[in-house]
């Protein structure tokens, strides 16, 4: 069974560097989910994605324009998403995002 989580999320995050827009890909499977995060930049995988009630978190390396990990959450309520992307010492930039149709 699908989960209301699943699917995919026009998202942008309010970065040091400015908007970035991305799509995230969300499959749940219980209390973990796999997907992409892709964007101008590149496409990201989720890497250990789970899932608490209707809020996500997870990791993804990202690569350009620096070698960094991102740590990120999500919070899903109908189809809207509030999160954010934490990115070493940048600190934690907001990600709003609405489901595709």
């Amino acid at each position: 069974m699908m989960s209301n989580l699943d699917g995919e999320w026009d998202c942008v995050v309010k970065s040091p560097l400015g908007e970035q827009k991305s799509t995230l890909t969300v499959k749940t499977d219980g209390d973990r989910f796999t997907g992409t995060n892709a964007g101008a930049m590149g496409s990201l995988d989720v890497l250990d994605g789970r899932v608490e009630g209707n809020t996500l978190s997870w990791k993804m390396d990202m690569k350009v324009p620096m070698a960094i990990t991102l740590d990120c959450t999500a919070t899903i309520d109908g189809d809207t998403l509030t999160g954010g992307v934490t990115a070493g010492a940048f600190g934690t930039s907001p990600m709003t995002g609405t489901r595709k149709a």
